[in-house]
């Protein structure tokens, strides 16, 4: 599964070139991966109130075009990988109007207890984990577009 989120580049998201700074697109990478959480039927701020917690471990990036401001940002996002103690995240990131991905990237996470302890998710918190497990099932088309 994956969701959609719909942003507008907004004027301190550009550079000097009024192109968007590579550093907005792991913004957009958080806006998708909060929506996708959603989409399983909890916000973070829930996980959070349970005691899970997801640090970042590594953030990948790959820009392929340009997006500029007031153009309109799609970012799709997916699970690549998910285990009881670590999730990866998959992001697409389209330009309305442009048939060609503009980015991609990925970001890893460990999940983590109130003291920031790595916890077996599917042992710590179950319902926590099959609920988001259930929603992101693996098959073979998991992590292609």
């Amino acid at each position: 599964m994956v969701s959609e989120t719909n942003l507008i580049v907004r004027y301190q998201e550009t550079d000097q070139m009024g192109i968007v700074h590579h550093s907005v697109y792991p913004i957009w990478f958080e806006c998708g991966r909060t929506d996708l959480i959603k989409c399983a039927g909890m916000t973070y701020s829930q996980m959070e109130k349970e005691g899970v917690f997801l640090p970042l471990i590594e953030l990948k990036c790959r820009y392929f075009y340009p997006a500029n401001y007031e153009d309109e940002i799609v970012v799709k996002t997916g699970v690549l990988e998910m285990s009881p103690s670590r999730i990866i995240f998959k992001y697409s990131v389209y330009k309305k109007g442009f048939e060609k991905e503009i980015a991609s990237g990925q970001t890893e996470h460990a999940w983590v207890n109130d003291k920031f302890k790595p916890v077996n998710l599917k042992k710590y918190r179950p319902e926590i984990y099959m609920k988001i497990k259930k929603y992101f099932k693996e098959d073979e088309s998991n992590g292609k577009e």
